[in-house]
């Protein structure tokens, strides 16, 4: 008897999993997880150029498909650009995003400024033909950092505060002087109006990162990207989606605005090119707060991630500034921040985003 229902028991059971769809037979879900693809957003993370197949292992176990880096000297060229992201696409990579820099003059307003305006055209038309798809850049008479000190967090981990009393007072940098906004805005427009258009037809997206910290005066310059009044008006300098920005939901909280009407707004001129992805508690906006694990702060990152899903924001978002775990300090791996962490922090930062990805996708 008792083999008589086994062999039973075990044809009706073949009878059930013949009906269910492939995927339920081999233990998968059809509905989950939600699929990803070229209208959701690429959770990314930071990567050194050099970084060996090793480095690019870590990345896939934790779900990491793309990355961003500094760029190379400018002028870059096709060939150095092609060099560094096959090698990367070699490892399942693929570079998203890379930072420009060395146009100071541009900036500050000295005699190399069209120049250096020449060597970052140059560089928009070799990342066109080698298919990289934004550069970042920043655009500060001088970042004042010095305002950062480590404060303790949950646990003991490091959070990263910033104090503007610490540094309000700092006289410029020798070589550096001050500058007027009525000033940056002006060389700006110039710049804009010289490489949007090379953009524009290279197919490359240009994200600038807003001023962070967001104080209004920075070792005597007055700030250029400031508050949420500033970006609007830089972005309408020249009106085009190349001419975009870094949405940061974090520094958005630090003016005291709301990250998802931000998002909004910016997502509906079609200005957002590169996500930092963040949270922060707010003591005084512009000048006084701290930099907190995901999953705390003032910002509600399911609402900015659902903004996101909504606008079908197809770019890199980048869940930044890792915390200071015990685990990354016994390693000795530390940030350039006080209180930043490092590899551990950012596979929290991955988890937590990636989390937050796929229920706003199935929500």
């Amino acid at each position: 008897m008792s083999n008589k229902l086994s062999r039973r028991a075990a044809i009706q059971t073949a009878g059930a999993a013949a009906l269910l769809p492939a995927s339920l037979a081999q233990g998968q879900s059809p509905n989950w997880p939600p699929p990803e693809g070229a209208h959701t957003p690429r959770i990314c993370l930071g990567a050194s150029p050099n970084l060996d197949e090793k480095g690019m292992r870590h990345l896939k176990q934790v779900g990491v498909d793309y990355v961003l880096m500094g760029g190379p000297p400018v002028s870059w060229t096709e060939a150095s650009l092609r060099e560094r992201m096959d090698r990367f696409k070699a490892g399942g990579i693929t570079i998203i995003n890379m930072m420009i820099s060395g146009f100071n003059d541009v900036i500050w307003g000295r005699p190399g400024a069209d120049a250096q305006t020449e060597n970052v055209i140059q560089s928009i038309r070799a990342a066109g033909k080698a298919g990289l798809p934004v550069i970042e850049y920043n655009f500060y008479a001088n970042r004042l950092m010095e305002g950062y000190k480590e404060e303790t967090g949950r646990g003991g981990a490091g959070y990263t505060a910033y104090d503007y009393e610490l540094s309000k007072n700092l006289p410029p940098r020798e070589g550096v002087g001050t500058h007027t906004r009525k000033e940056q805005l002006e060389r700006a427009r110039r710049f804009l109006k010289a490489v949007v258009p090379e953009a524009e037809k290279a197919n490359v997206r240009l994200a600038l990162h807003p001023n962070d910290p967001p104080v209004p005066i920075s070792r005597g310059s007055e700030q250029l990207m400031a508050t949420f009044a500033h970006w609007k008006e830089y972005l309408d300098l020249y009106k085009s989606p190349y001419n975009g920005m870094t949405f940061d939901c974090g520094v958005t909280r630090e003016l005291g605005e709301d990250p998802v009407k931000v998002c909004r707004y910016l997502g509906e001129r079609d200005v957002i090119n590169h996500v930092h992805y963040r949270n922060v508690v707010v003591r005084k906006p512009y000048v006084d707060y701290t930099e907190v694990f995901l999953d705390t702060g003032y910002v509600n990152m399911f609402a900015v991630m659902k903004e996101l899903v909504r606008q079908k924001y197809p770019r890199g978002l980048y869940p930044e500034h890792p915390r200071a775990l015990d685990v990354d300090r016994e390693r000795g791996i530390r940030s350039q921040y006080p209180g930043g962490g490092a590899l551990v922090g950012e596979v929290y930062n991955v988890a937590y985003a990636k989390a937050m990805l796929q229920a706003a996708l199935s929500s």
